[in-house]
């Protein structure tokens, strides 16, 4: 079969959002399939959304692929006969996060305007659509509450797990993940204030937003945590990333609201580590089980800082959870060969 993945890129920037393409190309290839990627670099600001989905709605690849397989946002706007779709997430400031703390756009009739366009706009994409998939539950829950869609979870593997190991069971808990608002490292390094162990905390990844930046160094500097908490701000090699999860204690991803339950965590089992997350969390709860393959704890510091200490304190615990990861992944069926069939059949 001859097909098209398109997706959408901020230039420079890497993640889940674009190892999800790169991995499916190179699987799909390995199938048998012709697979070429269109990369499309967009630009996040909601004012220019208009008119870069006007301009995707212009593209014409009809003719040059059976199938048509859409993962980042707007590339779903680009027609075709065979449209499947990965969808991993909306617009969220335009969606799930609209009025919430994380949301910062102005209340204008501008923006109210672009934001019911967009919606429509949406709505017609994915009606044109063959199949949807999305990477969780409740991304799927989500185009049904805002777009009326229905959809099925198909949970993303990531490439070569057989590259993670087991190092053993350090005295850190490993954060690795973009450093931003949503993702709330700032409450992991609260919870280092209030542990009473030697336990430790170690977060890799690139800052965003300077001024959150500042507010996690603040946090060090007045707790005196500098000798509990190390932060690498800067993107560090998979060899590097693979190294700290092998020698952790356990892992923790505390997203708020997130879309799905992150390659992080998978990583992590793949690893045999544990992995801790709160009850807000979003699509890591299906993947983690409570006092089964991790923790689903309270988003509140003090919670994580029990969870901490009771870690370090309890490595058969933390080994025992960490032993149940590998069994979940199989259980949800997540690999590459449940993907390829779904978007070939």
């Amino acid at each position: 079969m001859k097909i098209i993945i398109a997706s959408t890129i901020v230039p420079f920037i890497e993640g889940g959002g674009t190892f999800i393409v790169d991995w499916l190309e190179q699987q799909l290839r390995e199938y048998g399939h012709q697979v070429d990627t269109v990369k499309i670099p967009f630009s996040p600001d909601y004012k220019e959304t208009l008119s870069q989905i006007t301009a995707l709605r212009l593209y014409n690849l009809e003719d040059m692929c059976d199938r048509l397989i859409c993962i980042r946002r707007p590339a779903y706007q680009i027609p075709h006969p065979n449209k499947y779709l990965w969808f991993i997430a909306h617009f969220r400031e335009i969606y799930d996060l609209w009025e919430t703390e994380y949301d910062y756009l102005p209340k204008n009739s501008e923006t109210l305007a672009i934001r019911e366009l967009i919606m429509r706009s949406d709505d017609h994409a994915f009606s044109e659509a063959k199949k949807i998939y999305t990477n969780s539950k409740i991304m799927s829950s989500r185009l049904l509450k805002f777009n009326a869609v229905h959809s099925e979870p198909l949970y993303p593997p990531i490439l070569k797990p057989e590259r993670f190991r087991n190092g053993g069971y350090g005295d850190y808990i490993y954060y690795a993940s973009r450093i931003n608002r949503t993702k709330r490292q700032l409450l992991a390094v609260q919870a280092m204030k209030h542990t009473k162990t030697d336990v430790k905390l170690l977060l890799t990844g690139k800052a965003e937003d300077p001024a959150y930046t500042k507010e996690i160094t603040d946090c060090i500097n007045e707790n005196r945590l500098d000798d509990k908490v190390t932060i690498i701000n800067k993107w560090i090699t998979e060899e590097q990333k693979i190294k700290h999860l092998a020698e952790c204690l356990a892992a923790i991803y505390i997203p708020f609201d997130e879309d799905s339950y992150g390659y992080p965590t998978l990583e992590a089992h793949h690893s045999n580590k544990a992995v801790i997350t709160c009850t807000d969390s979003g699509g890591t709860d299906e993947l983690i089980i409570h006092n089964e393959n991790g923790l689903i704890l309270e988003p509140n510091p003090e919670a994580l800082a029990e969870c901490f200490d009771m870690l370090y304190e309890n490595k058969q615990i933390a080994e025992k959870y960490g032993a149940k990861g590998l069994e979940r992944i199989k259980t949800l069926d997540i690999s590459w060969d449940n993907v390829i069939r779904r978007f070939t059949e």
